[in-house]
């Protein structure tokens, strides 16, 4: 049951910030600091699809996370849970079209790889 709740939550950990992160690219970026434009900033936000679809999968997680920590401690939960790193990296690259540079891939790997040897 472990292992099903830390693929749950590095799944919806990725997609979750995929989508949101979609979403505000397509917002556009805040212009001006005055209340009214961030009052219809905040609209537009929860009217976003893409951010809210993200907001409810990232529930998704944080619920899971609640049921792993319950049946594991949290010294497993949340290293295990950074394998969202890697995810989140290539789909990054496929599906928001980003630079990754290779830094980027290599310290997304090194954190894959220290959290496997944290599991052993």
């Amino acid at each position: 049951m472990k292992w099903i709740l830390v693929g749950i939550i590095g799944i919806c950990n990725t997609l979750g910030e995929v989508l949101i992160t979609a979403g505000m690219k397509r917002q556009g970026e805040v212009e001006k600091l005055d209340p009214q434009s961030l009052g219809h900033m905040v609209v537009r936000i929860f009217r976003n699809p893409l951010v809210l679809g993200g907001q409810a999968v990232l529930a998704v997680s944080f619920f899971a996370l609640l049921s792993l920590l319950s049946i594991s401690n949290v010294s497993f939960a949340v290293p295990a849970t950074a394998i969202s790193y890697l995810l989140e990296t290539l789909l990054a690259k496929l599906v928001l079209k980003e630079d990754v540079t290779w830094r980027r891939w290599a310290g997304a790997t090194l954190v894959t790889c220290g959290v496997m040897l944290l599991q052993w």
